[in-house]
């Protein structure tokens, strides 16, 4: 029988590793405090590693505080945003501090986007100086009429690599090299770098200030700006230390940072950590499999936080069989579920169990991690961490809280939930309310205050009057020993409401039918949930952060159905 524990008893307190506190005493340091105190405790530690460049604490500051004079005199002021639009790498770390030194509005955009999405974002933040990559460049000063943007600064990947590299990578195309055009108020950014003294303005930062206007994915419509403070940066990132009371500053760890740093995951949990333990981050520009192993077998990262299709493309390459994945002392994953398969299959190649949390835009992201050193779950994103409360509430009236393994809608509030939307009262109204954020995921609670993500709430599939989550479907065919990926949909049915359609990717070398695929359901899944149609692609759409857009399978066929 299910039984009714209140989340006001917190019964996840109970399951915290030892040392780790219910309430932290937060330093009133912000995220460019820590830099100074890293780069004055740790001055010749590396803190960043790109393309074999590497640069240390004490030049990180230097040039945080060169490229903070800079904007200064380009006329940024406290209040004024300021949008970065780059992969990993040392201008993209280096551009966030020098923004947040100066008490300006960091604006993160991904380098993938398309000239709407991104004047979009733009226009909506007021920016006015943009940081970019020179293969951007030209396309950035075409838009730059359309918004408020005055100066653009570019670099080269090959800036930062040694001359013989430069030389094969121009000669083989493995790096872009691109001219941008002569315009005015453009520059390069080493050009700044070396004209400009370390000498930036003294800048008074509170936790109120606003730090960044973080946008959302755009996966269910325009992108929104999710104002995020110094307090909700700062605050996050010492959650996340007193999560781990075991993991020590300096040591010269480092941790891969491969996740996109435009997106809040890679942003707090490898970008803002690393600087806060004075750590060394390893810079990927392209997480794709081959990349990342390359990393792992060169520079032996401590930790790995990455999103499962990172974690399912390494374990599908072959240099796998070439890569010593041992070194590997925590391995992080989250943005979304991650297959139990794959869960047990990396465990037994590096003896380490990958702990999945839980986190959004609006949170800073994270809400929920497993325990390091204690109980983990399979297939649970963990405990509200420190300081952090969560509720499963009644889909229908939000407000009744489930009984014990009930699904119902997860609500979290903390000090890392965000102040609002920018510009967007109503969008906030409809998900914040009375400090509690409404995270519109299906979650359960067991009796030991472990949470698991069941769906999204918009994904819920309702066949023949049944709720069928996705997930439980996917995870089912996950593993099967042929998919690499797999992801289902509800489509509509005349007499059932809505029926499964799974899409699979195969795994390579690899055959099967549609028929067979529903054969092994009726092994694992209840009839109702079982794929009434099965289709093979080569690749799935994905975010680009590696989370696959079931939204757009959806909407794709809708479409094709209409037509």
């Amino acid at each position: 029988m299910a039984t009714n524990i209140g989340y006001e008893s917190k019964p996840w307190l109970k399951s915290y590793e030892k040392g780790v506190p219910e309430s932290i005493n937060y330093e009133e340091f912000s995220m460019p405090d820590y830099l100074e105190k890293s780069a004055k405790d740790f001055p010749d530690d590396t803190a960043m590693v790109f393309v074999g460049y590497k640069m240390t604490y004490s030049q990180f500051k230097d040039q945080v505080d060169r490229f903070a004079t800079c904007l200064t005199d380009f006329g940024i002021k406290k209040g004024d945003a300021v949008s970065i639009l780059l992969p990993n790498s040392i201008p993209c770390v280096v551009a966030y501090y020098s923004i947040l030194k100066i008490g300006a509005i960091v604006v993160m955009n991904n380098p993938l986007y398309s000239d709407p999405e991104l004047e979009h974002q733009f226009t909506d933040s007021d920016s006015k100086v943009l940081i970019t990559l020179d293969a951007l460049g030209n396309r950035m000063i075409n838009l730059r009429p359309k918004t408020k943007i005055k100066q653009i600064v570019y670099m080269g990947i090959g800036d930062f690599l040694n001359p013989i590299k430069r030389f094969l990578g121009k000669k083989l195309k493995k790096f872009p090299f691109a001219d941008v055009k002569a315009a005015p108020d453009v520059y390069r950014w080493m050009d700044c770098i070396a004209k400009y003294q370390p000498n930036p303005p003294k800048v008074k930062l509170t936790f109120d200030d606003i730090a960044m206007y973080q946008y959302t994915g755009g996966t269910t419509g325009v992108s929104k700006g999710v104002i995020l403070t110094h307090g909700n940066l700062s605050k996050q990132v010492q959650q996340i230390a007193a999560w781990f009371p075991t993991f020590q500053r300096g040591g010269k760890q480092s941790m891969l940072g491969a996740l996109p740093y435009f997106h809040v995951f890679g942003l707090s949990t490898t970008m803002n950590n690393c600087v806060r333990y004075g750590w060394n981050q390893i810079l990927i520009p392209r997480p794709q499999p081959q990349p990342l192993l390359e990393a792992i077998r060169e520079y032996k990262p401590t930790f790995t936080p990455l999103v499962p299709t990172m974690y399912i493309g390494m374990l599908n390459h072959p240099d796998l069989k070439k890569t010593d994945m041992s070194v590997i002392k925590g391995a992080f994953s989250g943005s979304a579920p991650l297959p139990v398969e794959i869960i047990q299959q990396f465990q037994k190649l590096t003896g380490t169990f990958i702990s999945e949390g839980f986190g959004m835009t609006e949170t800073c992201p994270v809400t929920h991690m497993n325990p390091f050193n204690g109980k983990q779950k399979v297939g649970s994103v963990g405990l509200p961490c420190s300081d952090t409360l969560a509720r499963i509430v009644d889909l229908d009236n939000g407000v009744t809280d489930m009984p014990i393994g009930q699904p119902g809608e997860l609500i979290v509030k903390g000090p890392q939930v965000m102040r609002g939307y920018k510009g967007m009262p109503e969008e906030t109204a409809n998900v914040l309310k009375d400090g509690w954020m409404y995270t519109g995921d299906i979650a359960t609670m067991d009796e030991e205050g472990y949470f698991y993500i069941v769906d999204r709430k918009k994904d819920m599939i309702i066949s023949g009057g049944y709720n069928v989550y996705p997930r439980d479907i996917d995870e089912v065919y996950y593993g099967n020993p042929k998919v690499e990926e797999a992801c289902s949909i509800g489509i509509p049915d005349a007499t059932r409401g809505e029926n499964v359609k799974l899409f699979v990717v195969l795994k390579e070398g690899q055959t099967a039918t549609a028929k067979e695929m529903i054969e092994y359901g009726k092994a694992h899944l209840a009839a109702y949930k079982l794929p009434s149609e099965v289709e093979f692609r080569k690749e799935l759409p994905k975010t680009n952060v590696g989370k696959i857009l079931r939204k757009e399978l959806r909407a794709e066929e809708l479409k094709k159905r209409k037509g």
